[in-house]
C-alpha cells in the first residue's frame, strides 16, 4: 500500500493520527509525519483515516505493489520463442 498526503492541503486536524497512529503522527501543532509505504495490516485503519480527513488530503494507492513484476523480470505473461 502506498500513501500520498497533500501537505499543502493538510490543515493539521489530526484525525488520521487518531485513527491510524502507527502510520500518521503530528509533529508540532500542524506538521504531519507519515509512512508513505504503510504495512498492509494497517489498510483498514488507513482507509478510515483517509475518509475522516476533513480536507481529503490523503490518497491511498490501491495497487498491490508486491504483485507487480520488476523490470528485471521482463514483460509479464510473455514467453521467449525461437521464431
Amino acid at each position: 500500500m502506498r500513501l500520498v498526503v497533500d501537505l499543502n492541503r493538510c490543515q493539521g486536524y489530526a484525525q488520521c493520527a487518531f485513527l491510524a497512529p502507527d502510520v500518521f503522527a503530528m509533529h508540532g501543532e500542524e506538521g504531519l509525519l507519515y509512512d508513505p509505504r504503510a504495512e498492509e495490516a494497517q489498510r483498514a485503519r488507513v482507509k478510515q483515516a483517509a475518509a475522516a480527513c476533513p480536507v481529503q488530503a490523503i490518497l491511498v494507492d490501491e495497487l498491490d505493489l508486491a504483485a507487480e513484476p520488476s523490470a528485471a523480470d521482463g514483460p509479464a505473461g510473455e514467453e521467449e520463442s525461437d521464431g
